[in-house]
């Protein structure tokens, strides 16, 4: 019996899907619920299992196409007799040049025994779909033990290391380094025997060669349409926490819009997933005068203008998350209206805590006491006063967020920046936000944190004390709409009136920050919380602090 297939139903709201690939093609065998396409939607990618077990017998729909939902996109043949009549009725004889490669000198290959495992790209997060592999730790002929580390990867939300999943021999390398996969596709194989030698790649040479046409099952002509992958580069399918469908990504490309203009987009699906009815209201409602050429060429201003190289200057091209730090800042440039206040508090009775507290401290905790864990109290605190800095902009409307998941800007050992958070930061004491702190860093210094460790902050605080800056203003993290500036504690000498008298004492003194979105924040709000945050510093001593 001839079966249908149709584009599934993926939610309430959703009327069409794009097949994205077919993972059979027509003459194939395939068993009931074995994976027939991968589809894709505007709130979810997912592969689509078969309904029936029999053959392919006929593929309605290309790769790229994008169909309502309840559409026929194959047929199925259940009967194995009725296959076997149709393969039987073969096409008129054609001849057809094509050009093949095939190995010149195909050599034998290397003879494994015990088992041989697959290994996968990773997913690293819900809506990360692919994976960058950094580095191969390991080479074809290794071997290498179960839970060792095999590989490096990058993805757009974190950098990590991957374990092998058995102990075995490396037997074959299946993704490049600096390549970009598919999560799930297989980027090495491990036998757990052994090897008898190297896998090698064979070279190959273009030969024309007389094909002829295989059994056709159909007489419907499927022509796959031309990717555009290589259109589509400057719009990738993550950005911060949103998703692009591969049909939004499309539609964008057509159409001229670009990375940044993606961005300001509000999505109205899952997640606040950008939708083609979204991309296309917003293509409506353009503004008129702007050509496409226009808005396809603009790109941030630290690509546009290349500076003059000299002879003696060396050119050192960015790697993976420098260029993602550089997106994400001039993107926040672009969006807020930055304002930037200052402030100085007087942290004399904490420094003395720390200094008597350190060495019991470290010997208990097994890490040392910094003075971020104070800072990020007394801002939590303030915050907890002014709650209303604790908000993040979604097109005409404000996010109150009424729990404080707290940034802690990182400085990573190659130089590059990262901004774990620190989840409901407001139930912390001192003791806990310590911990928290010291965990991220350490994590975050190592490579082994979690998709979910960066995301979803609602405000950061950046120690730039650290190395000696009085204070700075630092640029806000998107879609946060505050950052707080922590400066150096220096001593010096400031003006304190004692029974009356002014004196001049020496005193530990630091600046503090904060930068805000002048959009939904103004000086007044923005002040109160300063003025909040040095209060609650300068009221902390060694009778009011918890630890």
């Amino acid at each position: 019996m001839k079966t249908e297939v149709v584009m599934p139903k993926m939610g309430e709201s959703l009327q069409e899907g794009t097949v994205l690939k077919w993972l059979k093609n027509v003459g194939d065998k395939i068993d009931r619920d074995e994976m027939l396409l991968e589809i894709s939607t505007d709130k979810v990618d997912t592969e689509v299992p078969s309904p029936v077990s029999g053959t392919i017998v006929e593929i309605l729909t290309a790769e790229n196409e994008t169909v309502e939902v309840g559409k026929v996109i194959a047929y199925i043949e259940t009967d194995a007799s009725a296959v076997k009549s149709r393969a039987q009725e073969k096409p008129a004889k054609q001849e057809i040049k094509e050009t093949v490669k095939v190995p010149e000198a195909p050599k034998k290959k290397p003879t494994v025994s015990g088992e041989v495992v697959d290994v996968v790209m990773p997913k690293m997060g819900e809506s990360l779909q692919e994976g960058t592999v950094i580095k191969w730790l390991k080479s074809v002929g290794d071997t290498i033990e179960r839970d060792e580390m095999l590989l490096e990867i990058s993805t757009d939300k974190v950098d990590t290391e991957v374990p092998s999943p058995v102990a075995g021999e490396i037997v074959e390398l299946l993704a490049k380094e600096n390549e970009t996969v598919e999560v799930g596709k297989v980027i090495a194989k491990i036998s757990t025997g052994k090897s008898t030698g190297a896998t090698k790649q064979a070279s190959v040479v273009e030969i024309k060669a007389e094909v002829k046409p295989q059994p056709s099952y159909t007489s419907t002509a499927i022509k796959t349409p031309e990717k555009k992958e290589e259109g589509m580069k400057d719009i990738p399918r993550t950005m911060g926490n949103r998703f692009y469908s591969p049909l939004v990504r499309a539609i964008a490309e057509a159409e001229g819009v670009t990375l940044q203009e993606l961005e300001t987009i509000k999505g109205t699906g899952a997640d606040e997933r950008v939708t083609k009815k979204d991309i296309l209201n917003y293509i409506d409602n353009r503004v008129k005068g702007v050509s496409k050429q226009a808005l396809k060429e603009a790109k941030p201003s630290f690509e546009q203008q290349p500076a003059a190289v000299g002879s003696e200057d060396e050119i050192i091209p960015m790697d993976r998350v420098r260029q993602r730090i550089a997106e994400h800042m001039v993107y926040s440039k672009q969006t807020s209206p930055h304002v930037t206040s200052v402030g100085e508090a007087d942290v004399t009775e904490i420094v003395k805590f720390r200094k008597s507290h350190l060495e019991e401290f470290q010997r208990r905790e097994g890490f040392k006491l910094t003075y971020t864990p104070f800072f990020a109290d007394a801002t939590i605190r303030g915050l907890k006063e002014f709650p209303m800095v604790n908000v993040s902009v979604d097109g005409k409307n404000i996010i109150k967020h009424n729990r404080i998941n707290l940034g802690i800007a990182t400085a990573l050992p190659d130089g590059n920046l990262i901004v774990p958070v620190l989840r409901n930061a407001d139930s912390l004491s001192v003791l806990g936000l310590a911990q928290g702190i010291y965990d991220l860093s350490s994590r975050a210094r190592t490579k082994k944190l979690n998709p979910d460790d960066i995301q979803g902050g609602t405000i950061t605080i950046t120690n730039v004390g650290t190395f000696g800056t009085l204070f700075g203003t630092p640029i806000i993290n998107q879609p946060q709409t505050a950052i707080i500036g922590i400066g150096a504690v220096q001593k010096r000498p400031v003006v304190r009136e004692i029974n009356g008298e002014p004196l001049i004492a020496i005193r530990d003194m630091a600046y503090i920050s904060i930068t805000y979105d002048h959009r939904v924040i103004d000086g007044m709000l923005a002040g109160q919380t300063l003025a909040a945050i040095i209060r609650n510093l300068e009221s902390m001593n060694e009778n009011s602090i918890v630890m």
